[in-house]
């Protein structure tokens, strides 16, 4: 199995600093699973105004590392280049649930399973860990079309 580094993965969504939350795809099935990390640094912008005397990375921002590993195998599973060949849009959570805070240092673990496809939506079940410990999970649903 082929890790995938953060060039490859520019290729296949459209995010950018300080706006990509993928640093790594360590394991991936198509049409199945990924396993994607992400390293969570002091010199982060949002550290500066979240709690900045006892940083904590925002939840919406776990949602958001998980909606791009979704976005990572979407692009994997169909061949395109989403931005440039489709568009993968995060469309809802649910049951999302915070077990443990993230902070400076940590190395986030983003799992993701595809668990439906249905007329252009696509749901996963996402789960988030640090140091084996479960820190969040939610069911993401996103709408995928071929541009």
């Amino acid at each position: 199995m082929e890790i995938i580094d953060v060039k490859k993965i520019r290729t296949l969504i459209p995010h950018r600093y300080p706006f990509m939350l993928v640093d790594r795809i360590i394991e991936y099935k198509k049409d199945e699973f990924i396993t994607g990390i992400k390293n969570v640094t002091a010199n982060e912008q949002y550290f500066q105004g979240h709690f900045p005397d006892d940083p904590v990375m925002p939840g919406v921002l776990i949602l958001e590392a998980m909606a791009q590993i979704c976005g990572v195998l979407t692009s994997l599973t169909v061949g395109k280049e989403l931005g440039k060949e489709g568009v993968f849009y995060l469309v809802g959570f649910d049951k999302a649930r915070f077990k443990k805070m993230v902070i400076p240092g940590d190395q986030i673990i983003l799992k993701s399973t595809i668990k439906r496809k249905l007329k252009g939506i696509w749901k996963f079940e996402t789960e988030a860990y640090v140091d084996d410990e479960l820190c969040t999970s939610t069911d993401l649903m996103c709408t995928y079309k071929e541009t």
